[in-house]
This record gives structure tokens, sequence and C-alpha cells, in this order.
């Protein structure tokens, strides 16, 4: 069973799924860090947050690699501002 995200998680969630719907593959870090407006250091935190808590998979080493593992319908809508 995966757990549900945070608002926060959900957010990044959000953000994985639009992005490759409009772009046709995965975002990268700095694709995140631009968009949120957060350090790398913050972006990479969450996206192995996210890996360990089930919601994506990524090829580690692998340039733009994650695939969302949860429903698309389950995501909330994607906010600019992150509380």
């Amino acid at each position: 069973m995966i757990p549900t995200p945070t608002e926060r998680q959900g957010q990044f969630l959000a953000y994985i799924h639009l992005y490759d719907l409009l772009h046709a593959c995965a975002p990268a870090e700095a694709d995140m860090q631009r968009f949120f407006g957060i350090t790398p250091p913050s972006v990479h935190t969450m996206v192995l947050t996210l890996e360990r808590r089930g919601f994506i998979r990524r090829v580690p080493g692998q340039a733009r690699s994650i695939t969302l593992l949860v429903p698309p319908e389950s995501l909330p809508p994607l906010r600019r501002v992150l509380i």
C-alpha cells in the first residue's frame, strides 16, 4: 500500500506528471529547482524522499529517469507557491 503524500510532496508529483505530459520526458532536478525556486540539495532530498516512499522510481546516474508510480488522477492541482 502506497502512503499518502504530504502537500509539498504532492506538488512535486504533480509537477513531474505535468512536465512529462508537456515535454514527453521526466524533468531534471534543475527544472524542479527553477520552478519551485529552491536549492539543488532541497530538490535532491525531495526526489530521494519520493523514491523512498514509493511515489516514484528512477535510475540513479541516468538523467531524466523519474517514473511516476501513483495514478495521475490522485494528484493535487499544481500551484506555483509551496507552503
